[in-house]
């Protein structure tokens, strides 16, 4: 499972580490660690690469120096642009110094200061093959200031391989808010931990493909933010043994769909029939159609009380009206809910808080800002701190659907999905998660578990049935069996 931490326990963890370790040990680790990332994105071929550091204040700067001077010694020609002369990292600036490395200073358009060559800064930029963005650390709060925007700016211009390091300036460690214009990395090297921002969008988008150095930090705490990798899904895919039934497997009940919108029908139970219950149930109107492409499912056209027995609901997909009644029969239950979509809005904190069964809440970030009474930007912004207010206010574990989709519950890590692709942004994609999680918690998973796998499933069926083209929701539940093979494989 890769795990995130925030700010202020990765600055504990490291002053914890300066204290036990030499002088500068901790640094030249990172600066260790940076250097080989940067060399294995040169090819290897170090020698006679073209370097450019663009250097601020503090640490952050000096793990930029450390590790240019590394690049320097192998051959490399490395110029260092200083955002913050005077206040630049001693012993960096003199280890690249020692090492052959040049220093623009000043007003960067090689007029003024320590010259490299007769190239100014944006010069310099122009002919690199890899830049270090070392401007700011993970301390920094807001966009770039203007003194770093026209660098930023020609670094992404150049063509070079654009490098963050720990993380892109301008992004929020904590958050993944991306408050103004910052840096966009082809890759990001990171110290001691993953910050929660790398693995959460806006953010996430800037920092491509992120690695992390370990650099010996005890973070003493539990993360804050979690990511499930294939290993981590196929521990908690249900498995049936040789006394299993279909009722032993668990059996979901699907409240979906409306003379207005009958697709929402078949696809969630398209969703539910793949998630790994034994039986799925279907209560509306529209059982015509999810029998013709589901004939296995069980169809009452009744009210929900009435349908027999479940060990999950799922409510919500496609509902037009009616949606009060029913959503209070369900919550009346003893059994897990998934609240989705028009049900969304009919929900009283109160009374979800008041069930003794869990409830999973999947909005995305428009629904999501209706019941925080927030603007969508602000939820997209800060999707983290979204999920989290939801799932206290509700007492409810919600699932934040979007370009980085979050499962929050209670006061534990917030789980970040890494699998999806754009092209999930379809018309009835939501449906058929909405099934296939009410199916893992009627096989008995506990709700963060069946949310976060749920979504994990979602995302990796998505790419492999669009396979970089156009998906449709159908296309999505058609690929569930092949994505779980897929992990399950891996267990």
């Amino acid at each position: 499972m890769r795990t995130a931490h925030r700010v202020e326990t990765v600055r504990t963890a490291e002053r914890e580490a300066m204290a036990r370790l030499p002088e500068g040990a901790l640094m030249r680790r990172a600066a260790a660690g940076l250097a080989a990332a940067c060399a294995d994105l040169l090819d290897r071929r170090v020698y006679g690469a073209r370097v450019v550091l663009l250097v601020g204040s503090g640490d952050n700067g000096g793990d930029t120096l450390y590790a240019g001077a590394g690049l320097a010694r192998r051959g490399a020609g490395v110029t260092a642009v200083l955002l913050a002369p005077g206040r630049t990292h001693p012993g960096g600036l003199a280890a690249l110094r020692a090492a052959g490395g040049r220093i623009l200073t000043g007003p960067h358009d090689g007029t003024a200061g320590d010259v490299a060559g007769r190239y100014g800064a944006h010069e310099v930029l122009a002919r690199a093959d890899l830049v270090l963005d070392g401007i700011v650390g993970i301390g920094g709060r807001g966009g770039l200031r203007a003194e770093a925007l026209p660098l930023a700016r020609a670094a992404r211009d150049s063509g070079a391989v654009v490098v963050a390091v720990d993380l892109p300036s301008g992004v929020d460690a904590d958050t993944g808010e991306v408050a103004g214009e910052c840096v966009r990395a082809d890759a990001t090297v990171t110290f001691g931990a993953y910050k929660p921002g790398l693995l959460v969008d806006p953010a996430r988008t800037h920092a491509g493909v992120v690695r992390l150095v370990d650099i010996g930090l005890d973070l003493g705490v539990p993360a804050d933010v979690e990511a499930l990798q294939h290993a981590d899904v196929a521990r908690l895919l249900p498995v049936p043994d040789a006394e299993s039934d279909k009722y032993r497997r668990g059996v979901v009940g699907v409240v979906a769909g409306s003379a207005k919108y009958p697709g929402a029908a078949v696809l969630c139970v398209g969703g539910a029939v793949r998630g790994g219950a034994g039986a799925v149930r279907y209560v509306g109107g529209d059982g015509d159609a999810v029998l013709a492409r589901h004939p296995e499912v069980l169809v009452h056209d009744g009210k929900p009380g009435g349908a027999g027995r479940v060990q999950s609901w799922v409510i919500g997909p496609g509902l037009d009206d009616g949606v009060a009644g029913a959503l209070e029969e369900v919550l009346a239950s003893d059994v897990p809910v998934l609240v989705d979509a028009d049900a969304l809005g009919a929900l009283d904190p109160d009374a979800v808080r008041g069930r003794d069964a869990p409830v999973v809440l999947t909005p995305h970030a428009g629904e999501a800002a209706r019941l925080l009474g927030v603007a969508r930007e602000e939820v997209e912004a800060r999707r983290l701190d979204a999920a989290r207010r939801l799932a206290v206010r509700y007492g409810a574990t919600v699932l934040l659907k979007g370009s980085t989709t979050v499962v929050a519950s209670g006061g534990g890590p917030v789980r970040v999905n890494p699998t999806g692709t754009p092209w999930l942004a379809t018309a009835g994609s939501g449906d058929v998660l909405a099934g296939l999680i009410g199916s893992l918690l009627a096989a008995g998973l506990a709700p963060l578990d069946a949310a976060s796998a749920g979504a994990y499933l979602h995302g990796l069926a998505a790419r492999s049935a669009g396979r970089g083209a156009p998906v449709t929701a159908g296309d999505v539940a058609e690929a569930l069996g092949a994505a779980w093979r897929s992990v399950a494989e891996v267990g």
